[in-house]
């Protein structure tokens, strides 16, 4: 083996990518057709020839080498600071064809950092849509670096960009012997000082410390002293400079497509994805058919999910049913029907739904819909003071506020960002929708109307808007506490229509249902046995009473003992340590309609929120001589307040719903709110408004609704 050596796959936002990654590395990696899904670098490793292993770096897309937002600073970052671990020793800039102007831009600067390039071009076939044809030799030639077209969905071209690199690899003279632009011209001598001053490898990259030198980590405080300097003494002009310097390759990159691109008049060509968007982005039809969307994507969570819902209930209480009858009845078979299988299974049968959540919203960013929904919501969003860039997180919310969260380092804009950040948590999350489902399952009747659009998915789609509605009224509220000068301005780029690449539809809804599974369950189980020991156990000498109590019982009225240990469970669980707590939380709780059992609930489902569905699984499991026997919505649906009144009213559960959708309840969600803020003070703020927006709605839908 002759080794490995790394390289950094760059470009502009939707490019193509991150498909090239997933081409080149074989990883299963997530694949978004909007701007800005690649956050943070992403790694992998691919075997380009029998001798050579390449380590791959999927850097975060960006227009130019100027960065404006944190994720264009990584790419910044590992480009300029040649000590950096993760420096590439080649990197492959991929263009996109139909937008290639643009698109030149940065491969020459790219060029100009002196590290050997590669250029591979994507969206070949989009470009001929456009009517524009690309002379490739003669692009290579005048750009002085490899071209090669590929197209990644397809596996086209990766044979000859891994030659391409491999060459590269065994050449000596790799990096091109001339410059895109003469940097010493545009600026004078003094350039030369600041690259030996930092041991740089081009003008180019010393024009970019002149530029940014506060801001680059990797320079010490001497280098920034002597570099302020030098610029005090040439009189440096940042903004005139670069202003020149994009001028300048603009002239050349403008030469080298009169050479060597043919386009026909847009005047006589049409992009279907244009005709598309005439009517997707229409100010009206387009929302109209936003909402549609959204209306067919909750319809099918309840419609498509039904059946195997259905058999993986069936087959958890197959399984519960054989193990009551096969274990002896002891401690160790109470364990494990009423502690582990209860609680596991009150969660696994809604991973239907959330697999069908993830696909759903997977073909939309395939398919290049989702970019559409930034761009019609801009003007909602610029209402409340923010932009349509924020977006995209607030729609990633609905999967996971962790990633969105990390996703708002696309915002340019420094106070919208943090706006963005405060609000996602209100857009409501996979880990929400378990809850949802029993609590909508409970006590909304399952009616159609016009026989296809079906109530409990009218109700769990209102759940989402009013989520995004308050996150809305909490923006704007936000927007006149946070002062700032600071301007921003939205600017994205469309993607073209594709189908959607169904294999990678396929992976993630089981990629998804994996970490489901594995996040969740970690802490299901832990929370189920916890739970079960609290509500197994109790004080010594309360729990002797009522065993007494009831032996006693049962002797003088043998015919009632069915009843009697019913009731002998129910008391023996108000008594254990889990009772103890729960009804010492309940009057701050019964306000809202709740009782004890599910005040545990509460709290359990801060560690996560599906927790919520594992913690009643247990609590009414303990005790229930028929476990194994009902399902946890039957048991829910059974449940009696001491008084004989059932315990989910409509107005309980209406109650319970609207506190799921407005609290806080993730301590990974707030975890992350710190870390990208870098203070506890908004993670805390972040808790302690939704929480009272959660009590306050919760207390006047439950005493409308009783």
């Amino acid at each position: 083996m002759k080794g490995t050596f790394t390289i950094a796959l760059v470009g502009n936002p939707n490019s193509g990518k991150s498909s090239l990654f997933n081409a080149l590395t074989g990883l299963n990696q997530k694949v978004g057709n909007f701007p800005g899904v690649t956050v943070d670098k992403k790694t992998g490793v691919s075997r380009l020839s029998e001798t050579l292993n390449a380590h791959i770096i999927d850097l975060p897309g960006t227009y130019s080498l100027y960065p404006k937002s944190a994720d264009e600073q990584v790419t910044y970052e590992v480009l300029l600071n040649q000590k950096n671990a993760d420096r590439p020793d080649l990197i492959v800039v991929i263009a996109d064809a139909s937008n290639l102007k643009r698109n030149l831009l940065f491969c020459s600067q790219i060029i100009d950092l002196k590290i050997p390039v590669v250029i591979a071009l994507t969206m070949m076939d989009i470009a001929r849509q456009k009517g524009i044809t690309i002379d490739t030799n003669g692009l290579q030639r005048m750009m002085g670096v490899p071209v090669i077209s590929i197209n990644p969905r397809r596996n086209k071209g990766i044979i000859q960009l891994k030659k391409a690199i491999t060459d590269i690899e065994s050449s000596p003279k790799a990096i091109p012997a001339t410059d895109f632009i003469d940097v010493e011209e545009l600026t004078g001598k003094w350039i030369n000082d600041i690259r030996e001053l930092c041991g740089l490898e081009s003008n180019y990259g010393a024009l970019h410390v002149a530029c940014n030198y506060n801001e680059l980590r990797h320079l010490n405080a001497a280098q920034r002293i002597q570099i302020a300097s030098i610029l005090g003494e040439a009189k440096f002009q940042k903004s005139k400079i670069q202003a020149a310097e994009i001028m300048e390759r603009y002239q050349r990159i403008k030469q080298i497509m009169q050479q060597t691109v043919v386009e026909t008049s847009p005047l006589k060509r049409t992009v279907i994805s244009d005709r598309i968007d005439k009517i997707l982005l229409h100010p009206v039809y387009g929302n109209l058919i936003l909402l549609l969307v959204l209306f067919v994507l909750f319809q099918s969570i309840f419609s498509l999910a039904k059946f195997p819902m259905d058999w993986i209930e069936q087959g958890f209480s197959w399984v519960g049913m054989s193990l009551n009858a096969i274990l002896p009845d002891n401690f160790i078979k109470d364990l494990i029907v009423n502690g582990l299988l209860s609680g596991i299974s009150g969660v696994a049968v809604f991973i239907p739904q959330i697999m069908i959540l993830f696909g759903l919203i997977t073909i939309l960013e395939d398919s290049g819909y989702m970019a559409r929904i930034s761009f019609l919501t801009d003007r909602l969003m610029r209402s409340v003071g923010l932009n349509g860039r924020s977006v995209m997180p607030l729609i990633s919310g609905m999967a996971c506020a962790v990633p969105a969260i990390m996703a708002a380092r696309t915002i340019q804009n420094r106070k919208e960002r943090l706006i963005t950040i405060m609000v996602t948590p209100l857009m409501s999350c996979s880990a929400r929708l378990p809850v949802y489902t029993i609590l909508i399952a409970l006590v909304i009747p399952q009616q159609r109307y016009l026989g296809f659009i079906n109530l409990q998915g009218l109700v769990l789609m209102g759940l989402y808007l009013l989520g995004f509605f308050m996150a809305l009224i909490v923006s704007k509220v936000m927007n006149f506490v946070i002062k700032t000068k600071e301007r921003a301005f939205f600017l994205m780029e469309l993607p073209v229509y594709r189908p959607p690449r169904w294999k990678n539809v396929g992976i993630t809804m089981i990629e998804k249902a994996k970490i489901f599974i594995t996040d969740a369950g970690k802490i299901i189980i832990i929370i189920s046995l916890i739970l079960w020991a609290l509500a197994s156990f109790g004080p010594p000498a309360a729990m002797q009473e009522v065993e007494t109590k009831y032996t006693e019982l049962i002797r003088q009225h043998p015919e009632q003992k069915k009843e009697l240990d019913k009731a002998h469970g129910t008391e023996k669980l108000e008594h254990s340590f889990a009772g103890i707590m729960g009804h010492a939380f309940e009057p701050v709780i019964r306000p809202l309609g709740y009782d004890w059992k599910i005040g545990i609930a509460l709290i359990t489902s801060f560690a996560a929120r599906e927790a919520f569905v594992g913690t009643m699984a247990t609590l009414y499991s303990v005790g229930d001589d028929d476990a194994g026997r009902t399902t946890l919505h039957d048991k829910m649906r059974n449940a009696r307040r001491n008084d004989g009144s059932p315990v989910y009213t409509l107005a309980c559960g209406l109650s319970l719903l609207i506190f799921y959708v407005f609290a806080m309840q993730c301590m990974s969600t707030l975890a992350i709110v710190k870390r990208e803020t870098k203070s506890w003070k908004y993670p805390l703020v972040q808790f302690l408004y939704m929480f009272c927006i959660a009590y306050v709605s919760s207390f006047i839908v439950y005493q409308l609704a009783k």
